[in-house]
């Protein structure tokens, strides 16, 4: 009987615990749910509830005037709020993935999904955040079930032919470009000593909040530098962006230099065996 309940967990046939929560950490029915959702009390992922605000919130390609928006202006405000929130949270420990819900339902619209590398980073983060504001809106940070985004995408959206639209119940996970995910993730693969942080037009809406609490001294030596967007898609990367980060070693790797005093003497050396031959 365990085996059993222990295979259907957090499926369909499950009828105790809720398998939405389970896959998406998100719900529909929220407390209403006749089934159990298991709240985490510890996890490498956190849930930022409904944090991101699309320009085109009320009508898709249209502000709230009324007036069409540039798709590419739209990307832009999406990959500035991206950028601002991974240079937040980056602060914390690595991050493993930061996914940005495209749902447009009420329990997964803007919904920010970060997994840090180790738990305790996500709960320094997850204590950090508690009290804090986004543009001017609380933010609601919670653990997340959730470690295997796999499981929690639609595979659907990413083929471009989920018939749900916006209204799925799985993630349709919002895109970055190439050159945005190398410049952000790139950074545990290549610099994991020291970093240092690229200067922006504006100051983020994390900055401005830390510069009016006081907390804001040593944020310029968190962040790394240049870099911007092309067009590839999220989450079709690892957090190192693309390359594993076991399995064979690298091929082609130049051999280690040595230094020139030690090239110099090699060279007295050899010329010495070669005038002793001669």
């Amino acid at each position: 009987m365990a085996e059993h309940l222990a295979s259907i967990f957090g499926t369909e046939k499950d009828r105790v615990n809720c398998p939405f929560y389970f896959k998406i950490g998100a719900c529909r029915h929220g407390d209403r749910c006749s089934r159990l959702h298991n709240r985490p009390t510890i996890s490498p992922t956190l849930l930022l509830s409904n944090m991101y605000q699309r320009p085109d919130m009320i009508t898709p390609g249209v502000d709230a005037q009324g007036q069409p928006i540039d798709p590419r202006k739209i990307q832009e405000h999406f990959e500035d709020f991206y950028e601002d929130i991974f240079e937040e949270l980056n602060k914390f420990g690595e991050i493993e993935s930061l996914n940005v819900c495209d749902n447009l339902a009420d329990h997964m619209i803007g919904n920010v999904y970060v997994q840090f590398k180790e738990e305790d980073q996500a709960a320094a983060a997850l204590q950090a955040l508690q009290g804090r504001f986004y543009s001017g809106r609380p933010i609601i940070a919670d653990f997340s079930p959730v470690t295997d985004f796999r499981e929690a995408t639609c595979r659907q959206f990413e083929e471009n032919n989920c018939n749900r639209g916006g209204y799925c119940n799985f993630m349709h996970v919002k895109m970055i470009g190439r050159d945005l995910r190398r410049k952000l993730f790139g950074r545990y693969r290549r610099f994991r000593g020291s970093r240092s942080r690229s200067r922006s037009g504006s100051p983020s809406h994390f900055r401005r909040e830390n510069e009016r609490r006081g907390d804001y001294r040593d944020r310029d030596r968190d962040y790394r530098g240049s870099g911007r967007r092309s067009g590839d898609r999220h989450g079709r990367y690892d957090s190192d962006g693309g390359r594993r980060r076991h399995g064979s070693p690298k091929r082609g790797r130049s051999p280690i230099r040595e230094a020139s005093e030690e090239r110099r003497a090699r060279i007295e050396q050899w010329n010495r065996e070669r005038e002793e031959r001669q």
